[in-house]
């Protein structure tokens, strides 16, 4: 048996943490919206096999335990006592570590198809569950719609939909670790947002409100040791971007155009300076 899934792109409307957990991790508030950039995943399950196997087009992703995906089929084979091989193909469209949530988006597709192809009758709430412990994303990208995330990662406050505004996302040839990012961030010191302005902003379609309530708490941080990034957001505003900033903890900006015209030109005109710019729309 063999199903296709989508695993759209994620971007961080708005991202803010208040804390550190004692484990050490952030406890995120933070707004996402996904984009029709997408990975596709095949997923195919083997009787009696009990192989699996994960392979990707991209020669940047390891094909085992490291990969999110591979530890998606993991936890479901060992959770439902599933015998059957299972065998993923990831088309790679999503750039690796960009800060879009690609290899959250790819295990989360995995999940939703062996969910179907075992009849195991899981809810996304009961997907999003198990699916914490693979990533911090994961959860979200279960649901793929503009949603309030708290917590770890798991509480999912599904809102109105984003305006669908072209958006043009660059990624600049570098590579973020997001552990590192995440250890320097220094509490005392983060300047918070008002992700509640956000949320009422979304839900009234209130574009004004929306734009001005935006933001990244980890955009200082990431960019004082990458200022191309800062450049970039700059370059993007300067070229008519009604507003730019960074996802996750970087390296890819977005930038959000009220009017095609200016997206298409915006992307022409960032091809010569960024590795990889895509015009896309949310969901």
């Amino acid at each position: 048996m063999i199903m296709l899934e989508k695993a759209p792109a994620k971007i961080n409307l708005g991202l803010d943490t208040s804390l550190r957990y004692p484990d050490g991790s952030p406890k995120w508030d933070m707004v996402m919206t996904s984009v029709d950039l997408a990975d596709y995943v095949s997923v195919q399950t083997v009787p009696n096999s009990n192989k699996v196997s994960v392979a990707t087009d991209s020669g940047f992703l390891p094909n085992d335990q490291r990969n999110l995906a591979y530890q998606a089929i993991h936890i479901l084979k060992s959770r439902f006592h599933q015998t059957d091989g299972v065998t993923v193909k990831i088309k790679k469209q999503i750039p690796v570590a960009a800060g879009l949530g690609g290899g959250s988006a790819d295990a989360a597709a995995v999940l939703r198809a062996l969910n179907q192809m075992w009849s195991l009758g899981l809810t996304l709430e009961e997907l999003a569950k198990i699916s914490l412990t693979i990533d911090s994303d994961v959860p979200y990208c279960i649901y793929n719609q503009t949603a309030r995330v708290t917590g770890h990662g798991e509480h999912i406050e599904l809102l109105n939909s984003f305006p669908h505004y072209p958006i043009v996302i660059a990624k600049p040839k570098l590579s973020v670790s997001t552990p590192v990012i995440l250890r320097q961030i220094d509490y005392d010191k983060l300047d918070h947002l008002e992700i509640d302005q956000l949320v009422d902003g979304l839900n009234q379609q209130n574009e004004r409100k929306m734009f001005a309530s935006m933001g990244n708490v980890l955009e200082p941080i990431t960019t004082e040791v990458y200022p191309e990034i800062k450049a970039l957001k700059q370059k993007m505003l300067d070229l008519g971007a009604d507003v730019a900033q960074m996802s996750g903890t970087g390296p890819s900006v977005f930038a959000i155009c009220r009017k095609l015209s200016r997206a298409k030109r915006l992307q022409n005109s960032l091809r010569g300076f960024c590795h990889e710019v895509y015009l896309v729309r949310a969901l």
